[in-house]
């Protein structure tokens, strides 16, 4: 008779994988549509490529770089400094020496970076400056893309604003959905926005009016119903292709 002996692999890989990826899942939204629309819109070069890489291997680095400095614990988290940092290192290297302009950018990040740092310190990643910041990176990176293509900044600058406008809406729709529901102050600064948003976007193109206008739709109406975070994660991803594909489409 022989007995089965219960193997712990799969449940440990699956604690190491936890452990080198963030538990932010609407980040990689944030991370993917501004590259995504710069890339599509000055067309491909060769190294958009590494600084993908570079990219998203520097916002791990970056996670784990505020969770020690919030922690105070940098020890704590030295294998995930170590292996981010390995892959970051080169992969930023090959797109600055392919496109040195690019180091003009660093004063723009320094600062947004440092606000980063800041509320990490204090233990505030969640406060509203703080994702603000993020958001002000992300959509930073259309201008990236379009200086690695030689592309003039004036030709992106458009889907830079629209992206921002999107991404800044969602920052205040998610947290009346969440971690300030109920708040009806933070409700009226929500629609606010998307009213200010919606006009912005009708003067950018009218083709934007339609999916601005549903955004504004679902921060008025939204946050009455009692949806669970997964359920306003799947919202969130079918916002940001119908934002991805007309924004490609109108700018």
């Amino acid at each position: 008779m022989s007995t089965a002996v219960p193997t712990t692999r799969p449940v440990g890989s699956r604690r190491r994988l936890r452990r080198f990826l963030p538990p932010q899942h609407g980040a990689w939204a944030m991370l993917l549509l501004p590259y995504t629309v710069g890339v599509v819109l000055v067309g491909p070069r060769w190294p958009h490529l590494p600084l993908l890489g570079a990219w998203l291997a520097g916002y791990l680095l970056s996670y784990y770089v505020f969770q020690a400095v919030k922690t105070r614990r940098p020890g704590r988290f030295a294998e995930q400094l170590r292996a981010y940092g390995l892959v970051t290192a080169p992969l930023a290297a090959a797109v600055l020496f392919a496109r040195p302009e690019l180091l003009w950018y660093a004063p723009v990040y320094a600062p947004l970076l440092a606000i980063n740092a800041g509320y990490a310190w204090r233990r505030r990643e969640r406060a509203l400056l703080n994702d603000l910041a993020s958001v002000a990176q992300s959509c930073v990176l259309v201008f990236v893309v379009a200086t690695i293509a030689g592309v003039p900044l004036a030709d992106v600058a458009p889907a830079f604003l629209a992206l921002l406008l999107y991404l800044v809406g969602t920052v205040l729709y998610v947290k009346t959905m969440i971690r300030e529901r109920g708040d009806a102050g933070y409700l009226r600064l929500s629609v606010g926005f998307h009213v200010l948003a919606l006009v912005v976007a009708a003067w950018l193109d009218v083709l934007l009016v339609p999916v601005f206008l549903l955004l504004l739709a679902r921060a008025v109406l939204l946050p009455a119903r009692r949806l669970r975070p997964a359920q306003v994660g799947v919202i969130e991803i079918v916002c940001s292709l119908l934002v991805l594909a007309v924004v490609l489409v109108a700018l």
